[in-house]
């Protein structure tokens, strides 16, 4: 005799509504916690200079080289140039903007003759304001 009905048990389903739910919450929050800055891609020592200033904010960005102590010396945007590709590089930005001006970091160890480079390549470009970034003496 047989008191009991037995019920023939489901096998067990994975909700895929509930962990798609779970997936979009810690989605948003990396998204929420990750700091977006953006870091050079090179490591410089800034030259120590009495005469240093805080960074005005410009209508314009200006263009960024890096001059570091190890081959390739020369970084244009975060990118490894020569010395002719970097007049290239700038001629056509000066092209776009008359008004373009080039910012220079230099490692302190950095050869100076790339330095002169970089300044004959502006000139040869027609970019009319060069500016050297410097730190003052202490600052990190």
């Amino acid at each position: 005799m047989q008191f009991l009905a037995r019920k023939r048990r489901l096998p067990p389903a994975v909700i895929i509504v509930s962990l798609i739910d779970v997936l979009m919450v810690v989605l948003i929050f990396l998204m929420v916690t990750t700091t977006f800055r953006q870091q050079p891609a090179v490591k410089l020592t800034l030259p120590e200079s009495k005469q240093a200033k805080e960074g005005v904010s410009e209508k314009v960005p200006p263009l960024f080289v890096d001059i570091v102590k190890t081959a390739p010396h020369l970084h244009f945007s975060g990118k490894p140039v020569t010395a002719e590709k970097l007049q290239e590089e700038l001629a056509a930005k000066a092209r776009e903007n008359p008004n373009v001006t080039l910012a220079i970091r230099s490692d302190t160890e950095a050869p100076v003759g790339q330095l002169v480079k970089v300044m004959d390549a502006a000139k040869a470009a027609k970019i009319k304001a060069v500016t050297a970034y410097t730190k003052q003496p202490g600052q990190k």
